[in-house]
C-alpha cells in the first residue's frame, strides 16, 4: 500500500482546510493508498518574521481534530518544539520533524514518547547516510534495539527526502538518497518542497511547481514508500509556499501517473 500525504501547507482558515479535505476524500477511499491529511498549525521557520504562520497550537489542533472526525482522515502535522509533541500527538497520527530540526535530540525524543508515527524530514544540509542516527534516536527512545528498514517500519519511524541545498537559493534532488535512506526506514518523497527555492522572493521562499510531476515520477521509478504533496484550491492565493504547491487537479493527474509507473515496475519497486 502506498503512503500518500497531502493537504495545504498551513491552516489558513477552517474553511480552506475543509475545502481541500473534501477534494481529497477519494484518496482516503482508495484501497491502494494509506492516506494522511497534512496541514501545519504553525510554520515557525518562515523567512520573514512578518510572514503568516498559522493559527497556533490550540486552534490548529482543534481544526485538525474536526477534519479527523468529519472525514475519517489520519492526520500528519509538524512540531517545532518539544513541548508540542504531547498535545499534538493526541490528535495527529504522524508527528513530522522539520528538515532544519532533524538532528534535534530533544525534539526527536519527545516525539518518540508519543504513540504517533515519527516522520523525520532529511535536512537539506545532510548526506542521506547521516539520517540513520536520527532514526536510531527515535528507536532507542522507544526501547527498540537494532535498526534497518523493517525495524523502523514496525516501530513507526519514516524518513522524507525534500532535496539538498548548498546555500544558492535552490534545491537539488539526488535520487540515490531514496535508495540509501530506505536502508534505515520507509521513505517518503516530498515532491512539492523539493522544488522550493529558499528565500528566492525576498522575504519569502519561491519555487517552481511545474517540476513537481517530473520529480514525483522519477521517485516512483526509483522506489519509495510514499509521497508528500502540499496542495491548495488556488496555490496563487496561498499564504505559505504557494509557488511550489500543486492545485488539486494536478495532484489527481500525478497520482494516476505514479500508479502507472508502479504497475509497470511491479515487484521491482
Amino acid at each position: 500500500m502506498m503512503i500518500l500525504i497531502a493537504g495545504p501547507c498551513v491552516i489558513e482558515s477552517e474553511q480552506l482546510v475543509f475545502d481541500v479535505a473534501k477534494r481529497l476524500v477519494k484518496f482516503n477511499e482508495d484501497k491502494r493508498i494509506d492516506f494522511y491529511f497534512k496541514s501545519s498549525f504553525d510554520k515557525a521557520n518562515r523567512t520573514s518574521i512578518s510572514s503568516f504562520r498559522g493559527p497556533g497550537l490550540e486552534k490548529g489542533c482543534e481544526i485538525l481534530a474536526k477534519v479527523k472526525k468529519k472525514f475519517g482522515f489520519k492526520i500528519l502535522t509538524d512540531i517545532h518544539e518539544s513541548y508540542q509533541a504531547g498535545p499534538v500527538g493526541e490528535v495527529a497520527d504522524v508527528l513530522q520533524i522539520p528538515a532544519f530540526l532533524c538532528r534535534q535530540t530533544d525534539l526527536l525524543v519527545a516525539a518518540a514518547k508519543t504513540k504517533a508515527v515519527v516522520n523525520i524530514k532529511k535536512g537539506q544540509f545532510l548526506a542521506a547516510s547521516a539520517m540513520k542516527h536520527s532514526v536510531k534516536k527515535v528507536l532507542e527512545t522507544r526501547g527498540v534495539k537494532g535498526d534497518g528498514y523493517e525495524i523502523a517500519k514496525q516501530n513507526g519511524v519514516w524518513l522524507t527526502e525534500r532535496g539538498s541545498t548548498f546555500g544558492y537559493g535552490n534545491l537539488v534532488v539526488d535520487m540515490r538518497n531514496l535508495v540509501l535512506m530506505r536502508e534505515f526506514a520507509p521513505v517518503i518523497f516530498d515532491a512539492t518542497h523539493s522544488v522550493q527555492m529558499p528565500s528566492a522572493l525576498g522575504e519569502k521562499s519561491g519555487g517552481d511547481a511545474k517540476f513537481v510531476p517530473y520529480l514525483a515520477r522519477a521517485a516512483a521509478a526509483a522506489g519509495v514508500d510514499g509521497f508528500f504533496y502540499e496542495t491548495h484550491v488556488n496555490p496563487c492565493e496561498a499564504l505559505c509556499d504557494g509557488p511550489n504547491m500543486l492545485n488539486l487537479d494536478e495532484l489527481d493527474a500525478n497520482i494516476a501517473q505514479i500508479f502507472k509507473i508502479k504497475d509497470a515496475l511491479g515487484d521491482a519497486n
